[in-house]
């Protein structure tokens, strides 16, 4: 899996997953990356902010060094939220 290469712990990866199960939680973090652009997930000030919001909503708790890795991975996606394939990748990768 792609995000290992990063250092993101698959239980991590699951714990998020599984957060994100709630359907309360679900709404909250699509509220919060509504209108997200490209640019905007190529702005590492951005992202970061985005990963501390999104920690905070699912209550996980983030070292900076996995925020850091957080980060570097989300940049290095190159993720076009309007493009259906990049999406579809994403999806594929974290199934």
């Amino acid at each position: 899996m792609s995000y290992q290469k990063y250092g993101i712990s698959p239980q991590l990866v699951e714990r998020v997953k599984t957060k994100m199960k709630n359907p309360v939680m679900k709404e909250k973090v699509k509220v919060l990356i509504d209108g997200v652009t490209k640019a905007d997930l190529q702005n590492s000030a951005k992202v970061r902010r985005l990963v501390k919001s999104s920690a905070a909503i699912l209550n996980e708790k983030f070292t900076s060094a996995d925020e850091d890795k957080l980060v570097k991975f989300v940049i290095d996606q190159k993720i076009d939220p309007n493009n259906t394939l990049h999406l579809i990748k994403l999806w594929g990768m974290f199934r």
